[in-house]
């Protein structure tokens, strides 16, 4: 295959295996279409063609002639049936929430006649329990989170056009919510970009979600490139990185603004990994946002081909090696525009990152110093990607509040 694949499962006769292929930049971030091949070897068959969401996982109980797998579903999850001799998929179960923990390949839990099911559920209203039952009838079984409440507001659920796409995000409430006030606004951008954000009890570290409680509405689009709506979605940013996602995203904010009252004076935007990309990005090409906060960001796609320790997934989105195209990594280097920037940009990022290493928000802070633009940096020591430190966890919070209060209150 061309593409990445992942959550392989042996059918309970041994004849063949099934996985899911699709677009996928980060292991254990999975999406994309579910596959069939014979155990002996041979063209893998695509059990799912057109599907509208994106396979996350596949449960093969062993004394079941169907398998079960669950799904990004439109910003959502679901789960469906599939019987792989009829090719019939059934869907049983869908909602506005989160079924995966974040970067688990570990699905839903069956008995073996498929007949009952465990899973871990959660959403912005409700934190992680354990529930078990007959599939889409589940009962919670533990209670260890039963005080706690949500201190972010409410989330809606928005859906826009763009280039033709119909794209989905989430627009999440600030808390307390005056409806007769206007207040300021932050675009979250997630990472991947083979990701998506989808309802989630908010977990330590980087969560733009948590900006809800400071008083700002916070939008989380799911741009081209993110699971939930197939895989012609979730390879539209094939060699395209900065094109279409930010006209989604920008679509996006312009969908936020009809739907709620938000002061489009005030509006920033943040993200880590590829959401830090796209805010380093997005800087260069409007004028748009008041403030910005780019964490783990890349700055310099040519540059970063030879620094990054994980350099494989790049080569299915840019079609060729750095050394091949040099072309197609130049275009979508925010490097290449930095000229143009006059949005005030706070730079964070861990010392140790392998993924998106330090030197990519050096380049950027460096030149944004250099050029006049307000900015700061903080590097944080033996951290990696995800920070693990909770007071660096903290401070990243504590930053980032500061940064948008200092620019957009």
């Amino acid at each position: 295959m061309e593409r990445q694949l992942a959550a392989p499962r042996w059918a309970p006769d041994g004849q063949s295996i099934v996985f899911i292929g699709g677009m996928m930049s980060d292991e254990g971030s999975t999406g994309g279409d579910v596959f069939q091949v014979p155990a002996t070897g041979g063209d893998a068959r695509n059990l799912t063609p057109g599907l509208k969401s994106s396979a996350s996982n596949i449960t093969w109980p062993r004394n079941s002639r169907q398998f079960y797998f669950t799904q990004h579903s439109d910003g959502g999850s679901s789960v469906s049936e599939l019987d792989p001799t009829t090719g019939q998929i059934e869907r049983l179960w869908q909602g506005d929430e989160s079924i995966n923990p974040p970067f688990d390949d570990t699905g839903i839990s069956m008995t073996a006649d498929g007949k009952s099911s465990a899973v871990i559920r959660h959403s912005w209203q409700k934190p992680p329990e354990i529930w078990s039952g007959r599939l889409g009838d589940w009962t919670a079984v533990t209670h260890e989170n039963a005080r706690r409440q949500p201190l972010w507001g409410e989330p809606k659920n928005l859906h826009w056009s763009s280039d033709g796409f119909q794209v989905q995000g989430w627009l999440l409430y600030p808390s307390p919510f005056d409806p007769h006030k206007k207040y300021p606004m932050v675009v979250a951008v997630h990472g991947g970009p083979a990701s998506s954000v989808k309802p989630s009890w908010p977990r330590p570290g980087f969560n733009p979600a948590l900006l809800s409680q400071q008083g700002y509405f916070v939008l989380m689009p799911n741009p081209r490139g993110s699971y939930g709506q197939g895989e012609k979605f979730a390879t539209a940013n094939v060699k395209d990185f900065r094109g279409g996602d930010l006209r989604d995203i920008l679509a996006g904010v312009d969908e936020a603004l009809k739907t709620a009252d938000i002061d489009p004076q005030r509006i920033g935007l943040t993200g880590w990994s590829y959401g830090g990309f796209m805010t380093m990005f997005a800087v260069t090409q409007t004028n748009r946002f008041r403030a910005a906060v780019a964490g783990a960001g890349i700055s310099n796609w040519q540059s970063y081909y030879g620094e990054n320790s994980i350099d494989t997934w790049m080569l299915p989105y840019f079609g060729a090696s750095v050394y091949d195209d040099p072309a197609v990594y130049a275009k979508m280097s925010a490097i290449n525009f930095i000229k143009q920037v006059k949005t005030p940009t706070l730079v964070l990022v861990g010392e140790r990152d392998g993924e998106c290493p330090a030197p990519q928000s050096y380049e950027f802070y460096h030149a944004l110093k250099t050029l006049g633009v307000k900015t700061e940096m903080v590097v944080y020591p033996n951290e990696g990607h995800s920070f693990h430190t909770p007071a660096h966890q903290k401070d990243v919070l504590l930053r980032m509040i500061d940064w948008f209060n200092q620019n957009l209150q």
